[in-house]
């Protein structure tokens, strides 16, 4: 048996009202009145109210979970509603927890929402973390999700993790007192740029809804406990991962140990408080790393209408060019890039372009790192900067 997390904390009374809403929940011996109580004595916090933060919020909402907390510090886009099913389209420009906040209330009027809309920090991670009772990880980059196990390692909290990339998603339940933590699966990250983010590689729509409500479903059993199988195999994601495929249609668990050397939930732990997660994950600039020269789309027009010579070199894969087309670019995937130098020109400047200009900095790198030494320079917040800014007949994507 799993021990409810909750178990020494006195519960609260369900009212008529409560107790018609949540009958189904009552209706099952695994929950009952005393786990709905706990539903309603417990507090989450959820960390983003994106693709996967949007069905952990309606589920755990919808089952009584008395207190919800959300952080985000982003505002509601119109590429968002393909797949962040709590928001709607009159929220665009909206901050997402001002409008997951509206959502939670309209579903559920009995829930506890607190708001917190700023980034989580190593500096205010622990203070926002400390009163709740589970966190629920919905990021989709690696320097929260590291930031968000080591507090939740400091402070005794179960840490409900999952992620997603297009059609592959992940979930498991770390927590130190009973398993692995983030870190014994992971120990470092992987270099900057390597692994694409959703904006970047994209996702399925219904992928976050399936994860979140994996991710829903194992905050519920944290809270209520949960009983084991027949096979005295525990319910738990507590020492496991779980791997979908949506594509395929498959599911994989896999076993997780707890590593005796982490250094933050081991036997002689080296990290004993926050520490900074974006230089841990290589995202700040090194003092010795040459600087990538950059030009605006307004900058970039200017120049081709001035007939100036120039190689634009569009490295987006295949499918995103299907979307749309860049004028006069030459198209060199990425991953070519290296073993292409030589159709580079080094007396003409060279612009690299990508969806959001990000990609084309690795591209930049390659060809340094490969000897060319041409100017590069790399097209400002990519190939949307210049739908937005220049040829606005273009899709933004």
């Amino acid at each position: 048996m799993t021990e409810s997390i909750l178990k020494d904390r006195e519960l609260p009374d369900l009212t008529n009202d409560e107790i018609s809403r949540y009958s189904r929940h009552l209706l099952l011996p695994e929950i009952g009145v005393e786990g709905q109580k706990r539903l309603k004595a417990a507090k989450v916090l959820l960390v983003g109210t994106g693709g996967l933060g949007a069905p952990l919020a309606l589920y755990l909402a919808a089952a009584g979970v008395g207190t919800l907390g959300i952080v985000d510090f982003d505002v509601v886009e119109e590429s968002n509603l393909q797949r962040q099913v709590i928001h709607s389209t009159r929220d665009v420009g909206r901050p997402k927890v001002a409008s997951a906040k509206d959502r939670i209330k309209g579903i559920n009027p009995h829930i506890n929402v607190i708001t917190y809309n700023t980034m989580l920090t190593s500096a205010n991670a622990l203070d926002i973390i400390k009163d709740y009772d589970i966190v629920a990880d919905g990021t989709d980059n690696y320097q929260t999700r590291y930031l968000v196990n080591d507090a939740c390692v400091l402070l005794g909290k179960p840490n409900v993790y999952g992620s997603i990339f297009q059609f592959e998603g992940q979930a498991s339940v770390f927590y130190a007192k009973e398993g692995p933590c983030y870190r014994c699966l992971y120990p470092e990250p992987p270099p900057p740029g390597l692994v694409p983010s959703c904006a970047e590689g994209g996702v399925v729509g219904v992928l976050p809804g399936i994860v979140g409500c994996i991710q829903a479903n194992e905050t519920i059993k944290l809270i209520v406990g949960s009983t084991e199988y027949s096979n005295n195999t525990a319910c738990s994601l507590i020492g496991k991962l779980l791997l979908f495929d949506a594509w395929k249609m498959s599911f994989r668990t896999l076993k997780l140990d707890k590593d005796t050397q982490c250094p933050i939930c081991g036997k002689t732990p080296s990290i004993h408080e926050l520490i900074d997660y974006e230089q841990f994950c290589g995202l700040k600039k090194q003092a010795d790393e040459e600087p990538v020269e950059i030009i605006t789309a307004k900058e970039l027009k200017a120049r081709m209408d001035a007939g100036d010579s120039l190689q634009i070199i569009d490295i987006r894969e295949p499918h995103e060019r299907a979307i749309a087309k860049f004028p006069n670019a030459k198209p060199i995937p990425l991953g070519q890039m290296a073993r292409r130098v030589d159709e580079f020109d080094d007396k003409i400047d060279s612009v690299f372009i990508c969806k959001i200009g990000q990609r084309s900095v690795f591209a930049i790198r390659a060809l340094r790192e490969a000897g060319y030494a041409g100017r590069l320079l790399n097209l400002k917040d990519g190939f949307n900067a210049w739908a937005r800014e220049v040829d606005t007949s273009l899709p933004v994507y």
